[in-house]
């Protein structure tokens, strides 16, 4: 079969032969692009923690789920879309200077020339607009958490101006989620989300390092501040304290939330979920390393996994 032909606009770190490349109109890949529609894992990673939520949440009712528990599941998945889509137009506007002096990102549409600040900001409303079209489709305690969301949202492009630490900002957006999904279903608070919730960021520190590490140098140069520079060569180290952090708090999330159930097999499952998690951190541990950019990009990839796992294993507890 034959490949086609590159794309002209393509974008340095894409995954090659993407479907925006390919399929999508000439017309509308450079703003697919500056949504990162290229490159899907961070929708991924923005909506696994809903679906962590969600699983927990109905593991934890006693009547279980309901049809509306679906349109969580398919609304989490537009909106995780759309908002990581806007999140990125945000970061790439405000970036705009910084990425056209890095090797990896001059090729985006903002520094590269495909798209204007203005048209990008239209693009940015849109996303927004669309998003909130299904925000407003859950409960009032849901739409509250989804505005205040916008914060670390809008926050997090200027982090590493001022702090050593911009993944903890990116781990407050990104994981927003499983607070969001759970209140979807619950329609309120408790520890267990707020752990889970707290899992997250410790796992976002853990793979946006790893990320991170591809851009240490240029970053270095033009005083970009960062994890992965902060920790230098003691990263490993860093990390196994992350991978801990993430699967202690993921497991105490199960026994706050299932021990008084009285219910072993849904608990067991769940912690499960805290083990597999763990072993794919210390699989990607094991494996780094931090001066070879590709190895870098490739295990920050497969934190999909990582996620799916305990997606798979909370939502399995759920029908147990």
């Amino acid at each position: 079969m034959e490949m086609p032909p590159k794309n002209e606009g393509q974008v340095a770190d894409a995954v090659p032969q993407n479907w925006v490349d390919i399929y999508a109109p000439a017309f509308a890949r450079p703003y697919l692009r500056l949504s990162r529609a290229d490159r899907p894992i961070g929708t991924w990673l923005l909506l696994l923690p809903c679906y962590w939520g969600l699983g927990l949440a109905v593991a934890t009712d006693p009547v279980g789920g309901s049809l509306f528990d679906l349109w969580i599941v398919l609304g989490c998945a537009l909106g995780a879309f759309l908002m990581r889509g806007a999140g990125c137009t945000w970061n790439d506007i405000t970036d705009r200077h910084i990425d056209a002096k890095v090797a990896r990102t001059r090729s985006r549409p903002l520094p590269s020339g495909q798209v204007t600040v203005k048209k990008a900001l239209v693009w940015l409303v849109l996303q927004v607009a669309v998003s909130a079209l299904i925000l407003l489709s859950f409960n009032w305690f849901s739409i509250g958490l989804g505005i205040v969301a916008l914060l670390p949202v809008a926050v997090y492009p200027f982090a590493k101006r001022f702090t050593w630490w911009p993944q903890v900002f990116l781990g407050i957006a990104f994981n927003w989620g499983a607070l969001l999904a759970w209140t979807a279903h619950a329609g309120s608070l408790s520890l267990a989300p707020v752990l889970l919730y707290l899992s997250g960021i410790a796992w976002t520190l853990f793979y946006d390092t790893i990320y991170a590490h591809q851009d240490s140098e240029d970053d270095a140069l033009i005083g970009v501040k960062s994890t992965a520079r902060l920790f230098g060569d003691a990263t490993k180290k860093w990390l196994f304290g992350f991978q801990v952090l993430a699967v202690m708090l993921m497991a105490l999330a199960a026994i706050v939330a299932l021990a008084p159930l009285q219910s072993p097999v849904p608990l067991l499952v769940a912690l499960l979920a805290a083990w597999g998690f763990g072993m794919h951190l210390a699989w990607q541990l094991k494996r780094l390393d931090i001066n070879d950019g590709d190895t870098c990009l490739r295990l920050f990839r497969s934190n999909r996994d990582a996620g799916l796992i305990v997606s798979a294993l909370l939502g399995l507890s759920a029908l147990l």
